[in-house]
């Protein structure tokens, strides 16, 4: 019987018919392994190491590359790469790059780029107009995985990553007890539900407000990519699964709040580790009252009350509000000896006088949009000038940024000072560091980035979010198919248009990414777990749809291992990569704790993962 191999390997190489599935998917032809709008700019980037690890390879492209359909087996284009910045190395990767243009290919349909003359093709992807719903499901659905007190069961979860609701046993959340006063059985709150914020499971409020502000943005801004039906407990009950997995966020800070009676909001739960979440058993700590929780909350009570249309949200926010002007430089330093609170928490949640007077300023303008109250809005009109966003913006500020830009857009909000943000966005957004920087093409993998530091891959997909808010707030003076395009680069770096070739997000190969993250910081998802270390290595390696923190040029082992005598873990020397790396390889797919750090490189967090949700969002439907 005469086998006959399918259209679509078909293809000549030296006058021989080829497979190109069978061809070796080569990672110097990088692209977005997910795949592309079908109106969107889209280029492969070619690329030949010069610096890092990897320059002892090289590769040069053939004298022309071809689209190929890998379905019909034709071919949609066949153009010569074109080099970037004639030939010069980029610094910053360490790589000499050419750029694939295909931007003209619309049809839907399954591709690859393919290099006849080297033989090797590009990993597959897609060009279709839900090309990243089932990312945006994925990604979405780590909150979920992220639940303190929450049951992770089938159908909801899937059985490699179902577990039992974790602290929710004597002493721990239903019963946390003041960090001060452990002893103390009076001292018990229920502060039960929430988030663990990132790899760790403690729960920040100040932090956990902010996930919210960025959620509800996400939602606001495009109600249409944000369905009933993410496979959640709550899906199917008639309200968008974002507005669901908000309300789980916003019900733990109503906890947080009225665990102190008087509007102020507690700062922060420590909780114990262990993996599965389930099998922590250690008692939970909390830590008192704040200013800079309190304002954030509040924020984040106005927003989640106005979108969600609940007045009793809206009167909390109001009692945040009073409290924290009554009350307007009360701190607590968690994990930290001079404030006796070693060992609560990790990340550090206080803020300084200046960070107080940003939070205070962001909730009056929440809290203007939900009651149209004169006293927010006169503090916003008379406190908007200190904002940094005067002279600069940058990633760092996104939200900042987009709280101001919020404002300029409610009806009841003075038009010259709207006038005067919108003018400041549209300087800062012009400057050598954003527009001038996409314009001139100064990044051969189309996504700008200066400096990359911890949680470079949060920073990209604020990037990416100041572009797609020229559009949003209606900024004048931009061109806007160009702004989309923009934004949709840094898209395209998380997806694997990067020196690496690699999927930032984790275990995604199930929705087409030919190399995501395989292992990542996360205390569930831990180093030598048999069950859920490394996708390939251990049964099932880490849940889908995590963001990892990124390249990270400034990482170092700790400094015990540069004492006369290290400890034994660390080794002969500090990993390379990402030590010593040009700052886009400056990445290691490792989950090693102290004292190799491998947090500062790969640990998620919901700051990275909201940023990159916000940024998804724009370009589904």
């Amino acid at each position: 019987m005469m086998l006959l191999l399918p259209l679509l390997a078909l293809s000549s190489v030296e006058g021989q018919v080829v497979d190109i599935r069978a061809m070796e998917v080569s990672r110097f032809i990088v692209v977005d392994q997910f795949g592309y709008l079908p109106d969107a700019r889209k280029v492969a980037v070619v690329r030949d190491p010069q610096t890092g690890y990897d320059a002892d390879q090289s590769f040069t492209p053939g004298a022309s590359l071809a689209l190929v359909d890998l379905k019909s087996g034709e071919t949609a284009l066949t153009a010569a790469a074109v080099p970037w910045n004639a030939g010069a190395t980029d610094p910053s990767s360490g790589d000499r790059a050419w750029w694939f243009d295909f931007s003209n290919v619309t049809r839907p349909g399954t591709y690859a780029v393919v290099d006849r003359e080297n033989k090797v093709r590009s990993p597959s992807f897609r060009i279709a107009a839900d090309v990243y719903k089932p990312v945006l499901k994925h990604a979405f659905r780590t909150f979920y995985y992220q639940r303190a007190g929450c049951a992770k069961k089938e159908p909801f979860a899937e059985a490699a990553w179902a577990d039992g609701a974790s602290h929710v046993g004597p002493q721990q959340d239903g019963a946390a007890r003041l960090h001060s006063d452990k002893a103390n059985p009076a001292t018990a709150k229920d502060l039960s539900g929430g988030w663990y914020d990132a790899g760790d499971y403690n729960k920040y409020t100040s932090w956990t407000a902010d996930y919210v502000l960025t959620l509800l943005h996400a939602y606001v801004e495009n109600p249409a990519a944000w369905g009933d039906d993410f496979n959640l407990p709550e899906s199917g009950n008639g309200r968008s699964d974002l507005l669901d997995e908000v309300k789980w966020g916003v019900d733990w800070l109503a906890r947080m709040q009225d665990a102190a009676g008087n509007g102020a909001v507690l700062s922060i739960v420590g909780l114990h580790h262990a993996s599965p979440p389930s099998a922590a058993t250690g008692p939970s700590y909390y830590g008192p009252a704040s200013t800079n929780a309190t304002l954030s909350t509040a924020a984040a009570f106005a927003f989640a009350g106005k979108v969600l249309k609940d007045p009793g949200l809206i009167s909390r926010a109001e009692k945040a509000w009073a409290w924290a002007v009554a009350n307007p430089s009360v701190i607590f330093k968690n994990n930290d000896a001079a404030s006796k609170s070693s060992g609560l928490g990790s990340g550090q949640q206080e803020t300084n006088d200046a960070g107080r007077a940003l939070k205070k300023r962001m909730a009056s303008v929440y809290l203007f949009a939900a009651t149209g109250g004169d006293v927010y809005k006169a503090h916003v009109e008379a406190e908007y000038t200190k904002a940094a966003l005067k002279t600069y913006a940058d990633a760092f500020r996104e939200m900042e940024n987009t709280s101001l830009l919020y404002y300029a857009n409610l009806p009841g909000a003075s038009p010259a000072v709207a006038a005067t943000i919108k003018g400041w966005f549209r300087n800062a957004m012009n400057s050598g560091e954003n527009w001038t920087a996409m314009k001139d093409r100064r990044d051969p993998y189309l996504a700008y980035l200066n400096p990359y530091v911890w949680g470079s891959n949060r920073d990209k997909a604020a990037k990416g979010g100041m572009f797609m808010d020229l559009l949003k707030f209606d900024v004048p003076g931009f061109d806007p198919i160009a702004a989309r395009n923009s934004g949709l680069a840094y898209l395209n770096y998380i997806h694997g248009v990067n020196p690496l070739s690699l999927v930032y997000l984790s275990n995604m190969s199930r929705e087409g990414a030919h190399a995501s993250v395989n292992e990542f910081y996360h205390t569930w998802f831990c180093d030598g777990s048999a069950r859920w270390d490394r996708v390939g290595v251990s049964t099932h390696g880490p849940a889908p749809g995590f963001l990892a923190g990124g390249a990270n040029p400034t990482y170092d082992w700790d400094g015990v291992c540069n004492s006369p005598n290290p400890h034994p873990k660390c080794g002969q020397a500090a990993p390379n990569p990402p030590k010593g790396q040009p700052a886009q390889k400056a990445f290691k797919e490792f989950n090693t704790a102290w004292p190799l750090n491998s947090w500062s490189v790969t640990e998620n967090s919901n700051s990275y993962q909201t940023h990159y949700l916000r940024l998804l969002s724009k370009f589904v439907n």
